[in-house]
């Protein structure tokens, strides 16, 4: 019963963390940026929406401004990479660093308790009788649908297509009269306004935000990328691989739940991160090294066949 339980908030919670495995999916694998601004987004995401909510404004109103903020937070990372030409991955350390002491200057404090007041979580358990795990499930299933649906049409318009492009060959791009320096900016916003939605998501269903909240995110979202690429292999179709991201992250956070109830020590959980990346990344490598001697086994006993 206590893995049930554990399942069940696990699956809610990977669902509420699969719209921050979208933006780094869309820096990492779509933009091919290393972007490490995560960290600093996902933490001031929850720090204004949970402000925002304190001081009485509606929740959902407080994640479109959470969302606002991240997209701020990506277009300053992406100005330090273009404008002044520092390089991505040092550009988004230093976005990290300052957000850091901004996400205290948000809250005036480490943290801020969503104690006694609502937030969508609390709405719907108010409506409709349900306890935090359904309800957190119900909102994230809505948001995380939402999400992929804007994503799919977005990146099949003309900027969209250029920003994939653009990650893709940045130099053809440039020489077809692409500004590719305004695409990472457009890209970089988006991702860290989807890593800040879900970090106010995570506040919310929480019930607090932490200025330590976002640390190890960037590692999580890569993990649950990982994850997904490799329990349902790769397509044609985009939104397969938008929802192939999110499935990513539910089955990360199941792995976590049922080895802690297992035992394991919430200590440990850094470890199992990098053995669960690491087997993921070796996975696709075995299998080929596999399936290449498997080959050439089979074209060894044909031509020694055919020599008899």
């Amino acid at each position: 019963m206590g893995i049930l339980l554990a399942m069940q908030g696990a699956i809610s919670q990977g669902v509420l963390w699969g719209v921050m495995t979208l933006g780094v999916y869309i820096t990492f694998k779509i933009l091919d940026f290393p972007d490490m601004t995560v960290d600093g987004s996902f933490a001031l995401g929850g720090s204004v929406s949970a402000v925002l909510i304190v001081n009485s404004v509606n929740p959902v109103v407080s994640l479109a401004a959470a969302f606002a903020a991240g997209c701020i937070a990506g277009v300053v990372t992406g100005l330090l990479h273009t404008k002044l030409e520092i390089p991505g991955i040092l550009a988004g350390i230093l976005s990290m660093i300052a957000l850091y002491s901004i996400n205290i200057r948000v809250m005036g404090q480490a943290n801020t308790p969503l104690l006694g007041v609502t937030t969508l979580m609390t709405s719907w358990e108010e409506l409709f009788g349900l306890d935090r795990n359904v309800s957190s499930l119900i909102v994230g299933v809505i948001i995380s649908v939402a999400v992929i649906a804007a994503l799919y049409w977005f990146f099949g318009t003309e900027i969209g297509c250029a920003i994939r492009a653009t990650g893709n060959n940045e130099r053809m791009v440039r020489a077809l009269g692409v500004d590719t320096d305004n695409m990472k900016i457009i890209g970089l916003a988006l991702s860290d306004g989807l890593v800040a939605l879900s970090g106010g998501l995570v506040a919310q269903s929480q019930g607090y935000a932490d200025v330590g909240m976002g640390t190890g995110t960037l590692v999580i979202g890569l993990a649950s990328i990982i994850i997904g690429e490799v329990v349902f292999g790769r397509r044609i179709a985009f939104w397969y691989y938008l929802m192939s991201v999110v499935f990513g992250s539910i089955i990360y956070r199941l792995i976590i739940a049922i080895v802690l109830q297992l035992g394991l020590k919430s200590t440990d959980l850094k470890l199992l991160t990098a053995v669960l990346v690491i087997l993921a990344l070796s996975v696709p490598v075995l299998s080929k090294k596999f399936s290449k001697r498997k080959e050439q086994k089979g074209k060894s006993s044909a031509q020694g066949g055919s020599v008899c």
